[in-house]
């Protein structure tokens, strides 16, 4: 069976990742990048530079990944959708929730498979908590509560805080619950003089009832991607940037000391830091949306799902702005 051919839509910061995992990818050929601004990054590695969608869609391929600026995602998206191709688009779908609509349509009405690279739910921490939560380890999900949080990257100008990085985090936890955000409440802040907001805290409930918290802004001199998942059994913790995932586990042994008991409330138990693999999330992300071309089993983000995503991250915004809970 012939490989595959791929496209490559925009070579900046995260244009050049993609090529370098599509250059790698089995059973794929990277056949050609679009960029008007040229091969800047030299990712191209002697494959041909197209100033524009429909050059590349002529020079024949199978599917695209877009890692364009979040404004352009939905002309682009729907001039691959009108040639007939497939597409993977960087988070978040688009800039506004008429975007990201227009386009789950445009690829649904023709029969073809659309993604959205929310790549955080490819580390490997989220996607052991996704199993052992399925299998019954926490029980019940009482919350999740994310921390994201580092300084101001200067490349991103058309979208604030909400949309760049609270987008990971609201897709994470409707995953890794497997819910649907029912309800959101957020603040947000401007800080640092752009006309976008640069931090938020926002909290939220999910349709099991499962109470939702995010905390996430620019203005940090520290890095942290931290997830915390409580249940009735225990608690989770997740660190995106090392792949750990943690267990504090609830404890099992009685305290007979009454009055210990009623001052600590859950008593603690084991704490265990499972050693699990940890592939790369993007080769992950990008092998399967590979298998979705290919008809196998596989598990991507849907643009529905993206869709549902930006709605959200559209509440929270709103919400900021008006200070009243979005339902």
């Amino acid at each position: 069976m012939a490989n595959l051919r791929a496209g490559l839509i925009g070579a900046g910061m995260m244009g050049r990742n993609h090529a370098r995992v599509l250059a790698s990818l089995d059973g794929v050929d990277l056949v050609g990048i679009v960029d008007p601004n040229g091969d800047q990054h030299g990712v191209a590695g002697g494959r041909p530079v197209f100033n524009t969608v429909e050059e590349l869609v002529e020079h024949g391929i199978d599917y695209a990944m877009v890692a364009v600026p979040t404004a352009f995602h939905l002309p682009v998206g729907m001039a691959l959708a009108e040639a007939g191709v497939h597409a993977i688009i960087e988070k978040p779908l688009a800039e506004n929730v008429e975007s990201a609509t227009a386009l789950a349509e445009a690829f649904s009405s023709r029969g073809l498979i659309g993604g959205v690279g929310h790549i955080e739910r490819y580390n490997p921490a989220l996607q052991q908590a996704r199993k052992r939560i399925e299998a019954g380890d926490l029980g019940d999900v009482y919350q999740v509560a994310t921390r994201r949080q580092g300084p101001f990257p200067g490349r991103i100008a058309d979208v604030g805080v909400v949309m760049d990085l609270a987008t990971h985090d609201i897709d994470l936890t409707a995953w890794v619950t497997q819910q649907t955000y029912v309800e959101i409440f957020a603040q947000t802040g401007h800080r640092s003089g752009r006309d976008h907001e640069d931090l938020v805290a926002a909290t939220g409930r999910l349709s099991n009832g499962t109470v939702v918290n995010h905390l996430v802004n620019w203005l940090s001199p520290l890095k942290e991607r931290t997830t915390i998942i409580t249940g009735e059994k225990g608690t989770f913790v997740a660190d995106t940037l090392t792949a750990d995932l943690t267990f504090f586990e609830n404890g099992k042994v009685q305290t007979t000391w009454d009055e210990l008991r009623q001052f600590r409330g859950v008593s603690e138990g084991n704490v265990i830091r499972f050693a699990i693999p940890k592939p790369e999330p993007l080769r992950v992300e990008h092998e399967q949306f590979r298998n979705a071309v290919l008809g196998q089993p596989c598990d991507i983000v849907t643009l529905d799902q993206g869709l549902a995503t930006v709605r959200t991250a559209f509440r929270c915004i709103e919400s900021g702005r008006g200070g009243n809970a979005n339902r």
